[in-house]
């Protein structure tokens, strides 16, 4: 019961409300609106990503389109299944490009537009991380002037008090325990997944290269 109590003395709705309010404001002028929605929208594959999973899958997926360009051309690649949206997208270019530095030319952009969008998610949970402690010490000073200013009057001390301590917690716990975590985790997915990705393309650009040779040409026009 003692724990419970003193639970719910931390607990201030006002004082969180306007904290999340103001750590909104501050992400939203520096991110933009935007990378705000990308950042909230990043909060499910936070959980559910499992970027290795995703990475056997690709391998498994690659060997079965290296065969099919094998038996029957760069053409026909995107026959290919996967439930990756990226790795089917590949596949289609693949099959679609009638140069190989028009795919190359996709893929180098497509990874570099994937890095931008993740590392604006991650920008504005770091904006938050970074935020948060000055909001705090913003309310605690406020709280320290309003206990300095009610000295005649020890029924108002105890509030501003409050105020005082509670906002610098606030800032400490969604600046360490929050923001801090969700952007390195968001940083984590982002890099293992851009690695997967980038092994994805060299492999692709490599089974181009080898059936754009002028023998393979000619195999494949022998056995079709």
């Amino acid at each position: 019961m003692r724990m419970i109590a003193m639970a719910s003395q931390l607990f201030d709705p006002l004082t969180l409300g306007v904290m999340i309010a103001g750590l909104v404001l501050v992400a939203l002028f520096q991110n933009g609106f935007s990378a705000m929605g990308r950042a909230l929208a990043a909060l499910r594959p936070l959980v559910a990503a499992d970027p290795l999973r995703d990475r056997d899958a690709a391998r498994r997926a690659m060997l079965k389109i290296d065969q099919v360009a094998q038996l029957r051309g760069l053409s026909c690649t995107d026959r290919v299944k996967t439930a990756n949206p990226f790795l089917a997208e590949a596949a289609r270019k693949l099959a679609n490009s009638d140069r190989i530095e028009h795919f190359e030319l996709w893929a180098r952009e497509s990874l570099a537009d994937r890095a931008q969008r993740h590392g604006a998610a991650r920008n504005v949970w770091l904006s938050i991380a970074d935020a948060a402690p000055a909001l705090g010490m913003i309310g605690t000073i406020v709280g320290l002037i309003g206990m300095f200013a009610a000295m005649d009057d020890p029924a108002k001390m105890g509030p501003a008090m409050a105020l005082a301590l509670l906002t610098t917690l606030y800032g400490v716990v969604i600046a360490n325990i929050l923001a801090a975590p969700v952007a390195q985790r968001l940083s984590d997915l982002s890099e293992a997944e851009l690695a997967w990705q980038q092994e994805v393309i060299e492999r692709m650009l490599a089974i181009a290269r080898r059936e754009n040779a002028p023998a393979r040409r000619a195999a494949i026009r022998e056995v079709a």
